[in-house]
């Protein structure tokens, strides 16, 4: 780094020896001026499937294009929670961001589909609808709409269970435990409709929300529950399968920045996009195996519940939030 005190060493440099070093420069074509930064972010750390299929994407472009893009990734949330990293892509400051779906049900409302409780059978058949015709239209709604973000492609987000303290294996035990959910009225009602009090919390705050007890608990896959460090807290020991939500996620190009690349480059993009939601199911298959055995290995009990008790609890939930959704519900149910 340039100090004060090695600002005099530049008069040793003759202004013919800096022209030159510049039309040198000029000659060699300066690769490293010309390259365009692509700045993509996630709240996870490095090595998280999320993360991982990212910085792949950006290895491969940067390959295709002779290094005419470089992509920076800046994983655990150093932009932010996934609300900084939205409003950020939205304006351009950043490009890419890994969001979840929930989340984008306030701003794309026919996201909400995929936020309702039990509205896929099992994880195999969400892959099968993120994959299909369906996904490919969601994609397209977000990319159409106003929110200024070019809808990319999906992610396994795998299944969603609560953990606090104790086991839940029906509604019954959720009763009185302050759950922390994703910004959406429709999980907090969820979580109500489960027998627990619903608490809207940014994922950044969690882990301290979790260690003073100001939330008694939270719900989300294995592998976020291991690489964010939610079991070394006192509200992380116990693990249920309640299986209330599968919820896809998605990365998002900014449509500010998206807007002034060449058709040609947003074509390999969305290429190489495909390839990466292909690629980060495998990585993620691998990391929830993994993430499972350290958990069990670091004391975590993975706890059965009634998952037909919870269903029928929040059967109203999808009562009032599929209603106008009805053919695109049925779609999902008939995808095999």
């Amino acid at each position: 780094m340039m100090t004060e005190e090695s600002y005099p060493e530049e008069e040793f440099m003759s202004r013919a020896f800096l022209a030159a070093l510049a039309a040198a420069c000029l000659v060699a074509g300066t690769p490293a001026l010309a390259q365009q930064i692509i700045k993509a972010t996630d709240v996870h750390p490095l090595g998280y499937p999320t993360v991982e299929a990212i910085v792949r994407l950006g290895n491969k472009l940067e390959k295709a294009t002779n290094g005419k893009y470089k992509l920076q990734m800046y994983p655990s949330m150093q932009l932010g929670g996934e609300k900084e990293m939205t409003e950020q892509a939205q304006v351009g400051a950043l490009q890419i961001a890994r969001i979840s779906v929930g989340p984008m049900g306030t701003i794309v409302d026919e996201f909400n589909v995929f936020n309702m409780p039990f509205v896929f059978k099992d994880e195999a058949q969400m892959r099968k609808v993120i994959d299909g015709p369906i996904g490919t239209e969601m994609l397209t709604k977000l990319t159409n709409s106003s929110a200024r973000l070019v809808g990319l492609g999906w992610m396994d987000a795998g299944t969603r269970n609560v953990y606090t303290d104790k086991p839940i294996t029906k509604p019954a035990d959720l009763k009185g435990l302050k759950i922390r959910m994703m910004g959406n009225p429709l999980f907090v009602e969820t979580m109500n409709a489960m027998g627990g009090n619903g608490i809207a919390m940014g994922f950044n705050e969690l882990h301290q929300a979790l260690m003073s007890g100001v939330v008694d608990g939270a719900e989300n896959n294995e592998p976020t529950v291991f690489a964010q460090n939610h079991y070394q807290t006192p509200k992380g020991k116990v693990y249920s399968l309640t299986g209330h939500l599968i919820i896809p996620e998605i990365f998002v190009y900014s449509k500010v920045s998206w807007d002034k690349l060449p058709k040609g480059d947003q074509t390999l993009i969305l290429k190489l996009s495909r390839e990466a939601q292909l690629e980060q199911r495998k990585l993620w298959d691998a990391y929830v195996a993994e993430a499972t055995t350290k958990l069990k290995a670091a004391g975590v009990k993975f706890v059965p519940s009634d998952k037909e008790a919870f269903f029928k609890a929040t059967q109203p939930v999808r009562d009032k939030y599929g209603a106008k959704y009805a053919s695109l519900i049925q779609r999902i149910r008939d995808t095999k």
